[in-house]
């Protein structure tokens, strides 16, 4: 059993209480012989956010959670929580909450049980472990559960009973790996909201790992976009879906169209790009000198439709794809097929002839050296 005698005492975190930097990370970086899985990843996260690393497998997410969780060894680099150096210290001697994608519970022992452990271990008096107990399962609807063996319960509860091991003891951050990918859409929303109401209303520090765009967007203060082993864009949903900084974040958070083209020029507000198509897109302003080479980026989502001699560009409607309250439609315009989402019903039919148009402000250029 690990040694545990000289974990500090957690403090306990009201929500809107929270200030100052809970978690410092500097210039981490670890490899695997020849392959670097992190290279210089650094962020301050502030007590009380709820940040996520979002990216493909092997892009570096997993790896960077479990050097902060003491799992894994940097190489280089700097770990703080509270303004103490836990780089080098054991995880058991960190007091973080940690919660897996596999529930990990014990299957002898009950769920009040399970939760009850990491109390016990830190000493916690026996009325005191029962209240907390009993509080934490309130907490996530589980009440009454606390006699139940894991067995008896679905993937969603033994997630909940994961998640209240994690809580029970009050750490000062909790990190969750990947925690929802094994449920379904429906039970995986819902834990969602569940999660994100009980991060609010406690005021928890939550580090978040996950390769689902929609649920970084719907959970996430802030969002570190990973690639490669390096943090591509760090900031909130809005700005990495509105404003991303490389065409990587651009077609990762929204799977962008890029329309390729020249700086036309700026005029007012609107940088202008000249479409290889020979159409006009205004942009909203970027720093690109006239003639440059460029990449128009928009979100299918920011499209609309318009007469055929009105957009930036006409084309004829390939294929309309029905997703609920939403349809996704292909439109072949200039040899280059552009995808656009728009209210299921102003659906046009295959094959009928449609503009496109966007709001300037919706539109990203990148120079065509810019790293994509």
């Amino acid at each position: 059993m690990p040694e545990l005698d000289v974990l500090p005492e957690p403090a306990t975190v009201a929500s809107g209480q929270c200030t100052g930097k809970a978690v410092s990370v500097v210039s981490l970086r670890k490899a695997y012989g020849d392959i670097v899985a992190v290279e210089d990843a650094s962020m301050e996260i502030a007590a009380g956010e709820f940040v996520t690393f979002l990216g493909a497998s092997g892009s570096g997410k997993t790896t960077t959670l479990m050097m902060i969780a003491g799992f894994v060894e940097p190489d280089s680099g700097t770990i703080t929580v509270g303004g103490r150096d836990i780089t080098r210290l054991a995880p058991q001697k960190r007091d973080l909450g940690f919660v897996f994608q596999q529930y990990l519970l014990f299957p002898h022992m009950t769920v009040g049980e399970n939760i009850a452990f990491p109390l016990q271990l830190r000493g916690v008096p026996k009325d005191e472990i029962r209240r907390r107990v009993g509080e934490t399962l309130e907490m996530v609807g589980l009440a009454g559960y606390a006699r139940r063996k894991p067995r008896e319960l679905s993937g969603g509860q033994q997630q909940r009973v994961a998640l209240c091991r994690a809580l029970v003891y009050r750490p000062p951050v909790i990190l969750m790996d990947e925690p929802l990918g094994a449920l379904d859409k429906k039970l995986r929303d819902q834990l969602q909201t569940e999660i994100k109401n009980i991060q609010v209303e406690l005021g928890l520090t939550v580090i978040y790992v996950t390769h689902d765009q929609e649920e970084a967007l719907v959970l996430s203060d802030r969002i570190a976009v990973m690639r490669d082993g390096r943090i591509d864009q760090f900031d909130t949903p809005r700005e990495l879906f509105e404003r991303p900084r490389t065409p990587f974040v651009a077609d990762f958070l929204g799977a962008a169209n890029f329309l390729p083209g020249r700086i036309e020029g700026h005029t007012g507000e609107q940088t202008l790009v000249r479409l290889n198509s020979g159409s006009l897109l205004p942009a909203r302003p970027h720093p690109h000198t006239p003639g440059t080479a460029a990449t128009a980026a928009v979100q299918p989502g920011r499209l609309d439709l318009c007469p055929p001699g009105d957009g930036f560009c006409a084309g004829t409607v390939r294929s309309v794809t029905y997703v609920g309250t939403l349809v996704r439609m292909q439109v072949e315009t200039g040899g280059q097929v552009v995808r656009a989402e728009l209210p299921a019903n102003r659906a046009p039919a295959t094959g009928d002839q449609v503009g496109l148009t966007a709001d300037p402000a919706d539109v990203t250029v990148f120079a065509s050296d810019e790293d994509g």
